[in-house]
Formats: C-alpha cells, structure tokens, sequence
C-alpha cells in the first residue's frame, strides 16, 4: 500500500466520481432506513467494525452470493455452497452517507487478495460489495476506480461488485461475536487490533 496521502486523495476523488455518476443515497432516501452488505473476509471482524459506526442502526452477520439455500457455517466453511462470509447493515442515511460506509469497507481490509484475508482462506472469504440499489452499485464502482486511479494499492483490486440477492442469517453464536468474546484470542489477536487501527477503540 502506497503513502496516506494518496489514500486521502483517492477517497476525494471517489467522492466526486460518486456525485457525478449518481444522486447520493442521502438525497435518494434522507431519514430513511436502509441497508448495505459487505464481504472482508471474517464476519466477525466486519460487524464489529461497522457495528462502531455513528448512523448503524444494526448489523447481522451472515452468508450471500452463493446457490445453496439456508446454508449452515460448517458448509459454508467448506467453500463449496458459493457463499461469502458477509455483514448486512441497516443504517440512517439521514446520519451516515453509503460512502462512509465504503470508506470503512475498504480500510478495514485487503481488497486486492483473492479468495483471502490474513489466515483465512477460502472462496467464503472474498472481498465483495453487495449493492441494493442502482445508486449503491455506481457508488461501489466509482470508489473502485478511484482508488485504482491514485495507486493506493500495490496490486489490483479484486473486490466483487454484485447485486445483493439472498441474504441468510448466521446461527446465533456468530452474532455480535466480539461484542460477547472480546477476551478470545482471536478477537485479540485480530479484531481488536483492526478497530484501534481505524480509531474505534484505544
């Protein structure tokens, strides 16, 4: 990954390729719920990101993008149903724009790893942006080519930009994991390190 620098100016351009390319979601749906689906690998880590957001109303983590109906972790584990690891997002786009949540999206992992985040490995771990909405799917895409423009990354983005179909709930004990684990060694080791990283906690 290149100087911060060319992170802030990549986040600028995305933004004006946004407004350029689409209404933004808060003129499209101002004081409305509505929601947002990422794929970063480990659910776990993606919801206690987004969960710190200012505007997330709630998150859920879960399985999208795959054929197998209802799927259960263990088969998803298997890489074989087609799903991706993923966090459904319900949000006041009145207080916090699709962008930002982007924005987090792409920080909080490496979207240029295929199939990989870290020690997990798997197709379930791909990097995907699930859009509900036209003005989602032309705000996904502009951020991408931004941040190709300005080089913030050493290697090509791999990220999936795909409509967010059906979404399934995970069992019970993978919600709000770090919430009710922060004291597991993977939550230490990993989740806990990502938020201090993005300023969520010291």
């Amino acid at each position: 990954m290149t100087a911060a620098r060319n992170w802030a100016g990549a986040l600028l351009l995305a933004a004006l390729s946004a407004a350029r390319g689409a209404t933004n979601m808060t003129a499209e749906s101002a004081t409305e719920k509505t929601y947002a689906m990422f794929g970063a690998g480990c659910f776990w880590c993606s919801e206690a990101v987004f969960k710190n957001q200012p505007g997330v109303i709630r998150t859920e983590v879960g399985y999208a993008g795959g054929k197998t109906p209802n799927p259960t972790y263990r088969q998803v584990c298997t890489g074989r149903t087609g799903h991706a690891e993923v966090v459904r997002i319900e949000f006041d786009s009145a207080r916090v724009r699709y962008e930002e949540l982007l924005d987090l999206f792409w920080r909080m992992h490496d979207p240029t790893t295929p199939n990989r985040q870290g020690a997990d490995v798997g197709t379930q771990y791909r990097s995907a942006i699930f859009y509900y909405s036209a003005q989602q799917r032309q705000a996904a895409e502009a951020a991408k080519a931004a941040l190709e423009r300005a080089g913030v990354f050493s290697k090509p983005i791999v990220t999936q930009i795909v409509p967010a179909g059906e979404f399934y709930p995970a069992e019970a004990e993978h919600q709000d994991y770090y919430a009710r684990n922060a004291d597991a060694p993977y939550c230490r080791a990993v989740i806990r390190p990502k938020l201090e990283k993005l300023g969520f906690e010291r």
